[in-house]
């Protein structure tokens, strides 16, 4: 494998958006899981997802998909960072394939407004649920984007 692969294959899943919302406004909706990740796999969000070390419960697919997040960063209107606690994703053979990555949002100012940047540390091409994972994840992120136009 070349330097160039495996920094490709170490990449974590990655998205951007622009949003002409003020900064509060947009930090508001994104600490609002439900807000956004929900509308496709018959989500169940139970818990808090405002302040460091609040938790919530996420469960999708009929079950297939359940996992725990505690926010573990919170800058004020720039930046949003949970870690996965648990994980059991019984549609892979590593159920606990998520357990340990992070996830969130970074916020930043641009001339036309903001770039909402989301980024999933950990969930790498190498994951066995990086292709189906990822594409949820656009799935959310795209509605998302339509949310904060």
């Amino acid at each position: 494998m070349t330097q160039s692969q495996h920094s490709l294959s170490n990449k974590s899943f990655s998205y951007s958006f622009t949003s002409s919302r003020t900064q509060a406004e947009i930090f508001e909706v994104l600490l609002d899981v439900k807000t956004w990740w929900s509308g496709f796999y018959e989500e169940t969000i139970i818990g808090d997802s405002l302040e460091i070390d609040d938790e919530f419960t996420f469960l999708a697919g009929g079950g297939v998909h359940f996992t725990m997040q505690r926010m573990i960063e919170k800058k004020q209107n720039s930046k949003i960072l949970w870690l996965v606690s648990e994980s059991k994703l019984s549609f892979l053979e590593n159920t606990a394939e998520w357990t340990n990555t992070k996830f969130g949002f970074e916020i930043f100012k641009i001339k036309s407004g903001y770039e909402v940047t989301f980024t999933h540390v950990g969930l790498v091409p190498m994951f066995e649920c990086f292709n189906n994972c990822s594409s949820a994840w656009t799935e959310y992120m795209d509605q998302l984007s339509n949310i904060l136009k």
